[in-house]
């Protein structure tokens, strides 16, 4: 379970602080006009990698 937990920060991490490499890598195929994420796009992602990071915490902390 602690391996588990280790990858979900480690992932949580990511996506918060590289929201457009995130993009690049999963969304930016779709868009045909190489445009950046939106703000939207960016924020959800932050708060996504935070809460992954609580789990993380979380689950290596009970």
């Amino acid at each position: 379970m602690t391996l588990f937990a280790i990858i979900l920060i480690i992932a949580g991490v990511f996506l918060t602080i590289a929201p457009n490499l995130v993009y690049a890598i999963t969304q930016s195929w779709k868009n045909s006009n190489n445009s950046e994420p939106s703000r939207f796009y960016k924020t959800i992602t932050r708060v996504q990698g935070v809460v992954l990071v609580v789990i993380g915490v979380v689950l290596i902390v009970s």
